[in-house]
Order: C-alpha cells, then sequence, then structure tokens
C-alpha cells in the first residue's frame, strides 16, 4: 500500500514521518526529492531554466531556493508553471522508487502539496497532520529563521486544513496536548490490518 502524508506548513509532518520511520516504515519525502531533481534530472533543469531564467542555478549548477522562491511565491501563474514542471517528475520518480520498497509492509509519500497538485489520487489511504497556525507559524519562524509574514504568504498558497481533513482517511492532531506516538500507533495498526 502506498499511504500519502500531508500537512499545511508547520504542521509537523516531518516528525510524524520520523515516527514511521521508527517502525521501519519507508518514507519518500517529496518536497525533499523534487529539489534534488530540480538539480539532478537535467530535462527538468532545462525547463526550470527556460521558464525561470538562467539566474535560478549558480555558477555550480545548485539552485537559487531564494530566487526562485521569491518568483513564485509572489506570483501565482509562475507558481503553477514551476508545479507543471516538478509534479510530474516527483510523481514518476515515487513511483519508481516506491516499486523498489519489495519488504516493506507499505510505504509512505510525505508532501506538502500532495492534494494540491492531485497525486493524492495515487494513494491507497491519506494522512492529514493538523495544527493550530499561531504555533504552525511559530514552528516555522523558529525552523526557517522568517518573519511571520512570510510563514502567512506560504500558507496562504496551500489549501486549508479543513479541506485536506475533509479527504483524509486518518487525521493526526500535532498541538502539543496529544500524544504523537499513540496517534501514529494507532494508524499503524489499523494499517496493518489492510495488508
Amino acid at each position: 500500500m502506498n499511504i500519502g502524508i500531508t500537512g499545511n506548513i508547520g504542521s509537523g509532518k516531518t516528525t510524524i514521518c520520523r515516527i514511521f520511520e521508527t517502525l521501519e516504515i519507508p518514507i519518500y519525502y517529496a518536497d525533499d526529492q523534487a529539489k534534488k531533481l530540480m538539480v539532478d534530472d537535467l530535462n527538468v533543469k532545462e525547463q526550470v531554466k527556460l521558464v525561470f531564467g538562467l539566474s535560478t542555478y549558480d555558477d555550480d549548477g545548485e539552485l537559487d531556493k531564494k530566487y526562485l522562491g521569491d518568483i513564485v511565491f509572489n506570483n501565482p501563474k509562475m507558481l503553477t508553471k514551476l508545479n507543471y514542471i516538478v509534479h510530474p517528475a516527483v510523481e514518476r520518480h515515487s513511483l519508481a522508487w516506491a516499486k523498489k520498497q519489495k519488504g516493506a509492509l507499505y510505504t509512505i509519500k510525505e508532501a506538502a502539496l500532495l492534494i494540491e497538485s492531485g497525486n493524492y489520487k495515487s494513494m491507497d489511504k491519506i494522512i492529514v497532520v493538523t495544527a493550530p497556525l499561531d504555533l504552525r507559524i511559530a514552528r516555522v519562524m523558529a525552523r526557517d529563521k522568517v518573519e511571520k509574514s512570510d510563514v502567512l504568504l506560504r500558507n496562504s498558497k496551500q489549501m486549508s486544513e479543513e479541506e485536506k481533513v475533509a479527504l483524509a482517511d486518518y487525521v493526526i492532531i500535532n498541538d502539543g496536548n496529544h500524544s504523537l506516538v499513540k496517534q501514529v500507533q494507532k494508524i499503524h495498526q489499523q494499517l496493518m490490518t489492510l495488508v
């Protein structure tokens, strides 16, 4: 089974995935892979250069994330163009990765835009991680060393938590008051009955 895990910025998706990893569940980190594919996949790299210009990469061929981020987070049309280039490449890469996980009981694909990209449709089950907005803002400000306005802008580009929860098979509440380990173990046990 292929399980998708998503949630809005600062919800704690990575923390949840680390708990699943302790249960020996393979995790595909789609957002990390997207960044790698923009550097390592020559086809993706050429398309990004064509649309966003040569300044998208430095002299060593590394992606200038700040340059690209400034373009896409201030221009919805450009964000759509980037997603149109990157999401299909990530989807192909993740499906190939999942096929290689022969001994796994199930796999998890972690992606911030799993639902927005439409890739959730290829998953057997969806887990959505939720957390109060003020807590998510504080987490991202501390993690990324950014202003509150930057976090709110990035959050505004994502579907609301309520919309994601409506599509979820499982919901994990990451508000500091509910045990993450217990919630993960409960979902793991339920998934094991489906394998």
